[in-house]
Parts: C-alpha cells; sequence; structure tokens
C-alpha cells in the first residue's frame, strides 16, 4: 500500500504530480482547509499535508489536531505565519530546490 498525501492549495510547481510519480497517492483540496475537507481527503490516514498556500496556513494546526502524526510540509515561496511555525516540519522556497528532489526526498521518509 502506498503512502497517502493531500496537497492543499494551486501546486503552481507540480509537488503533487512529482509525489505521485515517486508512488504516494495524493488527494487535493482545492478549496478551504478545514477539518471537514481534511478529513473528506482523508487526513485520518495521511502522511503528510502538503500545503502550498499560506492563506490556508489555519489548516495546519486542524490537520494535526486531526492527525497528531501527519508531517506537514510547505512548499511556497510566501512566508509561513508565525503561528504555524512550530507545528510545520519542512519548509522549502520552489526557488531554492527543485520539485524532483523535494518529491524524491518526501517519498524516501
Amino acid at each position: 500500500m502506498s503512502e497517502h498525501a493531500i496537497v492543499a492549495g494551486p501546486d503552481p510547481d507540480g509537488l503533487g504530480d512529482a509525489l505521485a510519480d515517486e508512488g504516494v497517492s495524493i488527494t487535493r483540496i482545492d478549496g478551504v482547509v478545514s477539518a471537514t475537507t481534511l478529513e473528506n481527503a482523508g487526513i485520518n490516514d495521511a502522511v503528510m499535508l502538503v500545503l502550498t498556500d499560506m492563506g490556508e496556513a489555519s489548516g495546519i494546526p486542524v490537520a494535526k489536531e486531526l492527525n497528531t502524526g501527519v508531517r506537514i510540509v510547505v512548499y511556497t515561496e510566501q512566508s509561513l505565519p508565525d503561528f504555524a511555525t512550530a507545528q510545520t516540519d519542512l519548509a522549502v522556497d520552489p526557488a531554492l530546490l527543485d520539485v524532483s528532489v523535494v518529491a524524491e526526498e518526501l517519498a524516501a521518509d
């Protein structure tokens, strides 16, 4: 069984597709990241939540509340809000690290 990840946000760099290429099962949230959308996307079984839009950063503590073991990955050039920093496991600026490298490392963990 492959790992399951949720990708929330527009994903202009294609991290969701790159993770899928590495064998990770992807569910996308295109709208508001809330308890309901996270549960519908399978947060209880997800190994990671990838956030590509800091406008939805309020979903980070919600995801951690629903699944304390979920890994929070932020892949955007936007700044991470202070309230979400402590619960974020990895924050990467796409300008600094290519999407294929990030996907390979995340899938290997």
